[in-house]
């Protein structure tokens, strides 16, 4: 309890580990768990069925667990679950999923979410995943590791940002970005590769080199987008392409960004 400021309001039920701090006015829902070594600053909103990993920082104003921005919620008992180290900066919200996406919103480890960034019901986030201020992905999208979320951007719904991939400031994505991609422009163009964060991500020059000829080819070959993808995943030798395939091959319900 010395590690819980006297004005915070925590409800009955909430489970709190010792190691947890718990600062000024913060509010804590009866079905919150709060792991080791959990932060949060003053006025902190965390309720709903919300599980926040360990050594996740969570800044001032923040309401983490809310229901979800979804008039078909009707109250069903879903969740918010956050990993391990994230850093959730002011006025972030994130909120529990729905019955009909699936019932949980999950939040991998290692993120960083900027203040006033918006994460909705059904997200999958994973790892290392940095949404940048007033960014908002919207219900059910799919932002896999490593991805990066510009300033003032939005995600539509139901929309898969790939591994490694990159939207620029102020952009609006409205379809499936191929892993590594890099996307720009107010109505977002996939505008070529993610070249700083593979450099930056230690990736080898004939894996870059590999991702440059596979990029072309799904730009300017013959035939449907599809059909470009199939017929690189019967070619390639690199994990890294292959990837990009199988990400393109998977299902989904929307279309995809395809190169200019």
């Amino acid at each position: 309890m010395s590690n819980i400021h006297p004005s915070a309001v925590i409800e009955d039920g909430a489970r709190i580990d010792p190691s947890a701090k718990v600062g000024p006015l913060c509010v804590i829902g009866p079905h919150v768990v709060l792991e080791q070594d959990v932060v949060l600053k003053s006025h902190v909103v965390v309720s709903g069925q919300t599980i926040v990993g360990a050594g996740t920082e969570i800044f001032s104003f923040a309401v983490i667990g809310e229901i979800p921005q979804d008039l078909k919620f009707k109250g069903e008992a879903t969740r918010l679950v956050i990993g391990k180290r994230n850093r959730i900066r002011e006025h972030v919200t994130m909120n529990c999923g729905t019955e009909g996406g699936g019932g949980v919103t999950r939040v991998g480890d290692d993120g960083l979410f900027m203040a006033g960034c918006h994460i909705a019901h059904d997200a999958i986030v994973g790892d290392r995943v940095i949404v940048v201020n007033s960014a908002a992905i919207a219900g059910h999208c799919v932002l896999e590791d490593d991805v990066i979320v510009g300033g003032l951007s939005g995600i539509h719904q139901w929309v898969r940002i790939g591994q490694g991939a990159i939207i620029g400031a102020v952009t609006m994505v409205t379809n499936d970005v191929i892993p590594y991609g890099l996307v720009q422009a107010p109505r977002g163009d996939l505008d070529g590769l993610n070249l700083v964060g593979l450099k930056r991500g230690g990736v080898a020059r004939s894996d870059i080199t590999a991702l440059r000829a596979a990029f072309q080819m799904l730009a300017q070959g013959e035939g449907t987008f599809h059909d470009r993808a199939r017929r690189l995943g019967e070619e390639t030798e690199s994990p890294y392409v292959r990837q990009i395939v199988d990400f393109v091959m998977a299902d989904t319900g929307r279309h995809f960004l395809t190169p200019k």
